[in-house]
């Protein structure tokens, strides 16, 4: 598990999955969460542009990400 700290009040979970490097392009990003292989705080998401909170989870996989 790994923690992203953000200085904003939100981030997109596409630039989240880049920031974390689970994803090392928009484009990659963009595949990841269409195919319904992201979860947060535990429910599948497919938006692109979902904001995403500080004490919200992230998972890809086995890889789990708290944003802080």
């Amino acid at each position: 598990m790994g923690k992203i700290t953000i200085k904003e009040d939100f981030i997109k979970l596409q630039s989240l999955l880049k920031l974390s490097g689970i994803a090392s392009t928009g484009g990659e990003a963009k595949v990841i969460i269409q195919e319904s292989m992201v979860k947060v705080n535990g429910e599948n998401e497919t938006r692109r542009g979902r904001k995403v909170r500080k004490g919200d989870s992230v998972t890809v996989g086995e890889v789990s990400i708290d944003v802080c």
